[in-house]
């Protein structure tokens, strides 16, 4: 057993005390507000993390988390004359609710947690170029420069942007770059440069949602108003 039993709160909370521990946690539960608090903080996060979505844990996960769950149990408070039960709980909240979700989440058959601390803008945010790329009604053409290498070009009429993406192209020599255009009107319109050799998704400038194609040439390195090599490809955008 811990040699401090205010560090059991996290492994009582989850279930993970042998009957002996157990009831020498409990003897001293009904005396201690503090980890009673803790206690049910963790029960309720607990509880949270019971409503996530199962997945199968790999089959000798379980055994490792039981060889060490030594190292995830919470530090105990340091109890003084001096320090406040609100500090000791603001010192021990954030561990304990570590250590309650790392158990219930490997040892209870694999839930895929979605930690209690969160609030709802903690979101993984998509880019520009990743919601062209998902969008439904996202249309894709492709084609291969006679220059060598792939260019895909990505539109969606609902977000109004596209997306080009290369790979492979020829290396340019020094002031030179790979520029993008739309056309509209039968006049290209400069829609941006492809960085480097083009392996970087490019969002596109301008409306593509009206414009009748996209091309890509090779221009000075500064770009210019106006296409000054034939493109090496062109890509005409179907019309509603």
């Amino acid at each position: 057993m811990s040699s401090d039993i205010h560090a059991l709160s996290g492994a009582y909370a989850v279930d993970a005390l042998d009957d002996i521990e157990r009831a020498q946690f409990e003897r001293h539960l009904a005396e201690c507000d503090t980890c009673r608090s803790e206690v049910d903080s963790l029960l309720e996060a607990s509880g949270v993390l019971a409503e996530a979505v199962f997945l199968a844990p790999p089959a000798a996960l379980r055994d490792r988390v039981l060889a060490g769950i030594e190292t995830v149990r919470p530090l105990p408070p340091v109890v003084t004359n001096v320090v406040s039960l609100d500090t000791v709980r603001r010192k021990r909240r954030f561990p304990a609710l570590v250590a309650a979700a790392a158990v219930v989440t490997l040892i209870g058959a694999g839930v895929a947690v979605t930690q209690p601390w969160q609030d709802e803008t903690t979101q993984i945010t998509l880019s520009a170029a990743d919601r062209v790329l998902q969008a439904p009604d996202a249309e894709t053409w492709t084609k291969s420069p006679v220059t060598g290498g792939t260019i895909k070009v990505t539109r969606s009429r609902s977000l109004n942007q596209a997306v080009v993406e290369a790979k492979g192209l020829a290396t340019l020599p020094d002031g030179k770059t790979y520029a993008l255009w739309l056309q509209h009107d039968g006049v290209m319109i400069p829609a941006g440069l492809l960085s480097g050799e083009g392996t970087l998704p490019v969002v596109l400038e301008g409306d593509p949602g009206s414009a009748e194609a996209t091309a890509v040439s090779i221009e000075p390195a500064s770009g210019s108003l106006h296409p000054t090599t034939f493109p090496i490809a062109t890509f005409e955008f179907e019309q509603v």
